[in-house]
């Protein structure tokens, strides 16, 4: 057998598995698994009949190995290519986890198994590009995360100093302090709960929550918005641009092969325009032997 036959019969098999992982109707098949695993797992939470539990532990122990399967099939499509992809990674570390007997030290492990309908990230493009914008939102949320921790130490320092006397519930000491402004953060509970016993007995202490208020959840909270609304556009952008670009390369490659077909038109006709005076010459030489 030659080498380019033995390379064919190689390469054949190879992309034929990954037209099938990179179709559509492998990942609506993925998908769908996930989704079913999702309400088998929901429904093993309830107290069934010990038949019903076992035939549900069954599929799910099935839905399991297709899952495996499906990480076989794209390692032998991409090779050592599988690797390079970090949502691989995520996809073995997450049905690992699942294959780990969650008996003993490792009966934590049960409950970890829901993670493995976090692989919708991975499946969907959609969720995917929305996770990836989250990630690259990370550098900006960290800088704010930092001017929200100043301020929360500074606050809950206030706090204890200023209130802890009259109110130790809630601000005896930093950590209850912080853990109390953390819940006047959120606005649960925060008028009714502690601003107002602490104004009955101090006040002028309106001024120290609504500042604090007004600085975390209406300021720095909606930063965090932002800076994620921001990732997201500039995620759609470069997507946008990646297309544009893809479209200007396809369009520079269509007129580079009118421009060649132009050239081989005008070499034809050139070709074409010289062998016309020859043909002439040789048609009067040839009237003339017959006149003699």
């Amino acid at each position: 057998m030659s080498a380019e036959s033995t390379t064919a019969t190689h390469d054949g098999p190879t992309a034929l598995l990954r037209r099938l992982v990179e179709s559509a109707q492998f990942r609506y098949t993925i998908v769908a698994l996930i989704l079913v695993n999702a309400l088998i797992l929901g429904a093993m939470t309830y107290d069934l009949p010990r038949t019903v539990e076992r035939g549900l532990w069954l599929v799910d122990q099935i839905i399991i190995w297709m899952f495996v399967a499906e990480l076989v099939l794209k390692f032998a499509a991409w090779r050592l290519g599988f690797f390079k992809s970090g949502w691989n990674w995520f996809d073995m570390v997450v049905v690992g986890i699942s294959l780990i007997p969650a008996a003993g030290a490792f009966s934590v492990l049960r409950a970890l198994r829901v993670l493995r309908l976090f692989r919708l990230f991975s499946v969907m493009p959609q969720m995917r590009k929305v996770i990836e914008a989250l990630a690259r939102a990370i550098p900006g949320m960290g800088a704010i995360l930092m001017v929200l921790g100043l301020i929360f130490y500074v606050s809950a320092v206030m706090g204890a100093k200023l209130f802890s006397g009259t109110h130790p519930e809630f601000f005896a000491d930093l950590g209850a302090s912080a853990f109390t402004l953390f819940q006047v953060m959120t606005l649960e509970s925060w008028s009714m709960g502690v601003a107002r016993p602490v104004i009955e007995v101090h006040p002028y202490a309106w001024v120290f929550f609504i500042l604090f208020i007004v600085t975390t959840s209406f300021a720095v909270l909606n930063m965090f918005i932002a800076v994620i609304v921001d990732s997201l556009q500039s995620k759609h952008f470069d997507a946008e641009a990646e297309r544009l670009e893809a479209a200007h390369d396809e369009r520079e490659q269509l007129l580079e092969e009118v421009s060649a077909l132009r050239r081989d038109i005008a070499e034809l006709r050139a070709s074409l325009g010289g062998s016309q005076p020859s043909v002439s010459s040789s048609a009067a030489s040839k009237r003339a032997d017959s006149s003699e």
